[in-house]
């Protein structure tokens, strides 16, 4: 299973990703190619654009559970959305 604490720096911000176990055996970027791309400077694998569509959904289902050492992973935490605290009136107590 991909570990998101090794997840690549080349992966763009989303809930999936390629993590540093891949070994560039291009499954993914055969299985689902508007997914994945190869970093030729890393030599491996990353996600260049977060499936949108159904069809992209599926394909990249199909690479995470075909990848041979299982270095894709979708469980990206979200970030919390920001809260924003009411502004004080000037003078009002903290």
């Amino acid at each position: 299973m991909a570990e998101y604490a090794k997840r690549l720096p080349t992966n763009v911000p989303g809930r999936w990703y390629v993590d540093a176990n891949c070994i560039d055996c291009d499954l993914c970027r055969e299985t689902a190619p508007s997914v994945f791309k190869r970093d030729d400077e890393g030599g491996n694998s990353f996600v260049f654009h977060q499936p949108e569509t159904e069809e992209e959904q599926r394909l990249a289902e199909e690479a995470l559970s075909g990848c041979p050492v299982e270095a894709i992973g979708k469980d990206n935490p979200t970030p919390p959305a920001p809260t924003t605290e009411p502004a004080k009136a000037p003078g009002s107590a903290p």
